[in-house]
């Protein structure tokens, strides 16, 4: 049982990997696997045939809508869903009195009801930028808050706080009972079950949004460690750390990136053996995308990798990884197929203009303007690197002729390389608090033309270790 279940105050610990929460996570995937199964024709047909119709509708929300839905389908799911939520959320007799059966199905509510929202944006923004579909386009544009992004948030918000879930989750960790907190909805197992994975879902959104700071906020009141609801559902176990690492990157904190992502794909190895068939399709798809994004964070950051990473990252992208630690615009396109290849499928907070096919820009491809402006900021950084660590003073004209740049562009990349080797790294409290830490192994000060090369403040083990394990980081 979790602790969100029990009551106990769980401990912000990411690194907790003690044997007995090991098991216990195993265990609950063993569960998941077996309750998803039976889902699928036992107990679905027994809740979809009680006489009270709120059963069929919540038996209904869990389940996918088909990949080939038509249009109309998509709007009858929408409308189905806003039945659904109006239902529980304002029901004139209080709190609906339901007991769901299990925190699997209420994970899979709000996960089906955030993919819709994305699919259906990302259909309607397709639709509206190829303008040659005019009918489908004419029931698009009559109808622009079905699956809005506002609709889809105020959800989201009036779950928590109908729940109070909140308020439970910041009374476990003060060690006190979350039930005299929770008042008359969040007491309810269906509303706090709701509430909780309504905040998972809230990452998801601000991220797919490109709100990052305020993805990452919204997870406040959410326990990063094993004892974690949403660690007892795979799904939303890798969903959380996916969109987290994510956001991490985009913020350039590379170092906590690359520490969500090895998390979770350490956990997936684990236990891939409990998987059933097609569930594991789609972590085996998550997965290789992980392993895209770490290849891109340790390009900017090298960084010593878990050996079962470090032996899955080689035999994915050990040709792509290469390429990009060499640097250089011979990267530039390595960058761009890894980030297209890995980044959630962005979407735009505001319907389409079908007027004016032209103005509709790609929220993936915009998003991806941004990143690769980061990356050509960064990409002489293998290589004037390589030439630092042969001097311990080097004269600027000198490595700009190396490169084969202009001087004041190199003293510019200088300068910004040299800020950004004071990093923030979460250790405790909110995922956008931490302490600044030196990320390099190597340090240089600029005195006029000159520049004065030393190892950066790490310690001299530290120093050693790195060296010696950088070729097998990139091996």
């Amino acid at each position: 049982m979790s602790a969100f279940q029990n009551g106990m105050a769980p401990v912000r610990a990411m690194e907790d990997d003690s044997d007995v929460e090991e098991e216990a996570l195993v265990a609950d995937y063993r569960e998941q696997v077996q309750y998803e199964g039976g889902m699928d024709d036992v107990d679905q047909a027994l809740l979809a045939q009680q006489t009270d119709d709120i059963q069929a509708k919540l038996a209904q929300a869990a389940q996918p809508l088909d990949f080939q839905a038509t249009l109309e389908t998509k709007f009858q799911s929408y409308d189905n869903y806003c039945g659904l939520f109006h239902f529980i959320l304002n029901s004139e007799s209080g709190p609906v009195d339901l007991e769901p059966p299990s925190y699997y199905w209420a994970w899979d509510v709000i996960d089906e009801f955030i993919y819709q929202f994305n699919t259906f944006s990302s259909y309607r923004a397709r639709i509206a930028r190829q303008g040659n579909n005019e009918e489908e386009a004419q029931i698009l544009r009559e109808n622009p808050n079905t699956w809005g992004c506002y609709s889809v948030l105020n959800v989201l918000y009036s779950l928590i706080q109908k729940s109070q879930i909140t308020e439970q989750l910041a009374a476990m960790r003060r060690n006190e009972d979350p039930m005299l907190v929770a008042g008359p909805y969040g007491s309810k197992n269906l509303y706090r079950m709701l509430g909780y994975f309504s905040i998972i879902g809230l990452l998801r959104v601000h991220c797919l949004l490109g709100d990052f700071s305020l993805a990452l906020k919204t997870l406040d009141d959410i326990e990063l460690n094993k004892k974690a609801m949403f660690a007892r559902v795979m799904a939303a176990h890798f969903t959380t750390y996916y969109y987290v690492g994510f956001s991490y990157m985009m913020m350039r904190r590379y170092a906590d990136a690359i520490r969500m992502f090895s998390h979770i794909l350490v956990y997936v190895s684990r236990t891939k053996n409990f998987q059933k068939n097609t569930q594991y399709d789609s972590i085996s798809k998550k997965n290789d995308q992980m392993l895209a994004l770490i290849a891109i964070c340790v390009a900017f950051q090298p960084t010593r990798l878990d050996d079962t990473i470090h032996t899955a990252l080689r035999e994915k992208y050990g040709d792509q990884l290469l390429k990009l630690q060499r640097g250089g615009p011979e990267s530039l396109p390595v960058y761009e197929e890894l980030f297209k290849l890995a980044c959630p499928k962005f979407i735009s907070p505001v319907p389409p203009d079908f007027d004016r096919p032209e103005a509709n820009v790609d929220p993936i491809d915009h998003h991806l303007s941004i990143f690769m402006e980061e990356v050509k900021t960064n990409m002489w950084s293998p290589t004037v690197k390589s030439y630092l660590r042969l001097y311990t003073t080097m004269d600027l004209m000198t490595l700009a002729g190396f490169l084969d740049v202009k001087p004041e562009e190199l003293r510019s990349w200088l300068l910004v390389n040299k800020q950004r080797t004071k990093q923030l790294r979460w250790t405790d409290n909110g995922l956008l608090e931490g302490d600044w830490v030196n990320i390099s192994d190597l340090d240089y000060a600029m005195q006029g033309d000159l520049i004065h090369i030393s190892e950066a403040k790490m310690g001299r083990k530290l120093v050693d270790w790195y060296l010696r394990n950088l070729s097998r980081t990139y091996a």
